[in-house]
């Protein structure tokens, strides 16, 4: 016969109170943080519960104060590595907080985003994360009166909505710089679609570490692309068929910089002996790349996690000032210093 039939069955609030010497709903106001008792007796209590191995119903208790115990998550690319980051530090965030979490995409819309938080919203969740979008700022803050939200990619603090950002421009500043540093002074930049905002900032810091170098910017060595390695493969095809002379590339995202690196490929270039190239985001991909690639690192793991603590806090009605960690460059072997 399975050892399993013999299993005693799993302990119960009433098991817990009688073993601590107290009323079951003494463990209960103790366990939900509402209980005023006194050390002893809670410490009884505390004992209790890890003796005889006691698991909360977490999701009993989440219906008793209202709660649906799940978070909505609005992505704008489920298939992208760059979301797929995030999204483990906001599974990691809620281990063990008894929530789950129902994912779903806007697709960089901002009529879909709204759409989505409104069947989140239909769906009773009891917080939503967004991560980045079109939404505007206004219509994230019209719907955190109804659940709380964290947004990244703005910058908000009120009682129900935290955003915090990233400095894009910042970013892009450093890794221009390092190609400076280099030597370079041809350098081509693949940028982001025109009407994204950490595209646009991605431009702006590529722009200033030109002209604090007093290096001329160049039109002509701009390409417009999409954030996807097809872009960035077709952007440097247009900067070879104009004719453009360049050292080095600077992509403004991970992505676009394994299209770059095809391109360069496939036309016998070498990187970095002939062209040096950046990128932008350091997922997880970028250090098998051929070469590994140097790039700006983006905390996305850190990203997730620090919203999903956020926003529990706001569920929880504490007061939560978010931070993040910020930019850094990381140099591997897909730069060097031009002779």
């Amino acid at each position: 016969m399975n050892d399993s039939a013999h299993a005693a069955p799993p302990s119960t609030l009433l098991d817990v109170a009688r073993q601590a010497g107290v009323s079951p709903s003494t463990v209960s106001r103790i366990l939900n943080g509402t209980a005023r008792v006194s050390d002893d007796k809670r410490d009884a209590v505390l004992a209790a519960i890890a003796h005889m191995k006691f698991a909360p119903n977490q999701m009993a208790q989440g219906l008793k104060k209202g709660r649906s115990m799940t978070i909505g998550i609005v992505v704008q690319d489920i298939s992208s590595p760059f979301f797929d980051e995030s999204l483990r530090g906001v599974d990691d965030g809620l281990k063990d907080t008894g929530y789950a979490s129902v994912i779903v995409s806007g697709h960089w819309n901002a009529q879909e985003e709204a759409d989505r938080i409104r069947l989140l919203l239909a769906r009773k969740v009891d917080g939503i994360i967004l991560l980045s979008g079109r939404i505007s700022d206004e219509s994230v803050l019209d719907f955190s009166q109804q659940r709380p939200i964290v947004s990244t990619g703005r910058a908000l603090a009120t009682k129900s909505a935290i955003g915090f950002k990233l400095d894009n421009e910042y970013g892009a500043y450093l890794a221009v710089r390092h190609l400076i540093e280099l030597g370079h002074r041809r350098i081509a930049f693949v940028a982001g679609p025109a009407n994204n905002t950490d595209a646009a900032e991605r431009l702006t810091g590529y722009q200033r570490a030109l002209r604090e170098a007093d290096i001329a910017i160049d039109p002509k060595l701009m390409a417009e692309g999409d954030f996807h390695e097809a872009s960035g493969m077709l952007a440097m095809n247009h900067l070879f068929d104009t004719q453009q002379q360049f050292s080095a590339v600077f992509a403004a995202n991970d992505l676009s910089a394994y299209g770059v690196r095809l391109c360069l490929y496939r036309k016998g270039i070498r990187v970095p002996d002939d062209i040096s190239l950046v990128g932008f985001d350091d997922l997880p991909g970028s250090s098998y790349t051929t070469p590994p690639l140097t790039t700006i690192h983006q905390p996305l793991y850190d990203i997730g996690r620090i919203a999903t603590e956020a926003l529990l806090g706001l569920i929880n009605g504490e007061a939560v000032q978010a931070a993040i960690p910020p930019l850094e460059l990381i140099v591997r072997e897909t730069t060097r210093r031009i002779r």
